[in-house]
């Protein structure tokens, strides 16, 4: 499996990552009456941080591909 390949692939699993952090912020505070813990409430920033580096990198591959393919 290419590099792009790979960083579509874990992408994906940690946007699933993400979105079950985030469920599982909105679930304590439906079901909990007080606040959640703070390691709770910052465990999907993580996740979003590794997000936005893969999502800058396929975002950025299509441009690189073509200016490669220019050159040569």
């Amino acid at each position: 499996m290419s590099v792009a390949g790979w960083m579509r692939a874990s992408h994906r699993w940690v946007s699933i990552v993400f979105s079950l952090t985030v469920v599982a912020n909105f679930a304590w505070r439906a079901v909990a009456s007080g606040e959640p813990p703070p390691w709770l409430t910052y465990a999907p920033l993580p996740p979003l941080f590794v997000q936005w580096l893969s999502g800058l990198y396929l975002f950025a591959l299509p441009y690189v591909g073509r200016g490669r393919r220019r050159a040569a």
